[in-house]
This record gives C-alpha cells, sequence and structure tokens, in this order.
C-alpha cells in the first residue's frame, strides 16, 4: 500500500489540507464590524464553508488511500478529492474578495499542492489500471 506512488501523493495532499488550518491562505486588510479597517488573515478555520470542504478533502483523501483494492472506486475517491480541493481554492477566493487590500501569503501553496497532489495520484492510480490491463493480456 505505502510503496504505491499515488498512496504518497494522497498523504501529501492531506497534509496539505491540514496545514491550511494553520497558516494562512491570503493576509491583507479589511473593515469589520465598527467600519474599522484592521489587519487580518484568511486561512480554512475562518469560515464554516472553509472549514467544511478542508475537513471533506482531509477525510476523502485518508479513505483514498484505503481502497488501494478496488483501483476503479480509488479513482472516483481521487477525482472526488480534486474536485473538492479545487472547490476549495473557488471558495478561499470568493472570500479574499471581502479584503480591502492585500496579498496572497507564500502559504497558499498548500491550498494548490493538495490539488496537485489529487492530480498526481489520479495519474498514479491510472498508470497501475493500464499495468494491470496489460498484464490480464498477456496471460
Amino acid at each position: 500500500m505505502i510503496q504505491r506512488q499515488q498512496t504518497l501523493w494522497l498523504i501529501l495532499s492531506a497534509a496539505f489540507a491540514a496545514l491550511t488550518f494553520k497558516f494562512p491562505f491570503y493576509e491583507g486588510t479589511r473593515l469589520n464590524d465598527a467600519k474599522m479597517i484592521e489587519a487580518a488573515s484568511l486561512d480554512s478555520g475562518d469560515n464554516f464553508f472553509l472549514l467544511i470542504l478542508a475537513a471533506a478533502t482531509i477525510v476523502v483523501s485518508l479513505i483514498t488511500i484505503f481502497q488501494y483494492k478496488n483501483r476503479s472506486l480509488q479513482l472516483k475517491l481521487a477525482i472526488v478529492g480534486l474536485l473538492l480541493s479545487l472547490g476549495l481554492i473557488a471558495v478561499y477566493f470568493k472570500y479574499v474578495q471581502a479584503f480591502n487590500s492585500g496579498s496572497m501569503a507564500l502559504w497558499c501553496l498548500f491550498t494548490f499542492g493538495t490539488a496537485a497532489g489529487f492530480i498526481m495520484a489520479i495519474r498514479g492510480i491510472r498508470n497501475d489500471q493500464r499495468l494491470v490491463k496489460s498484464l490480464d493480456k498477456l496471460r
């Protein structure tokens, strides 16, 4: 299980998604409730919807790791994880619009790394499927 490359990519995706709770995606200034400008940062714990999407990405990634005997289900779950991580990126950009000024933090790479890990895992699962099909032809 651990020696397969897609398992390593899925572990990396889960780790990156977990790190989005600690490190900010965006840092800048925004208006608070008293109409005062304050310094703020945006991470996965700042909003309920971001929290749910990031947690779901972690859970899907971990479940996908243990589906190594059923490659078709593993592929479907990896695609769902990719869609969740892309949805997380889209929601981040939606909440960035609430800021007056600022810039993306260096740590936003963790969020993009989550999606990249899922893409690489999907490639690994497809390569395994092709290998099994080619071995079945040799019998």
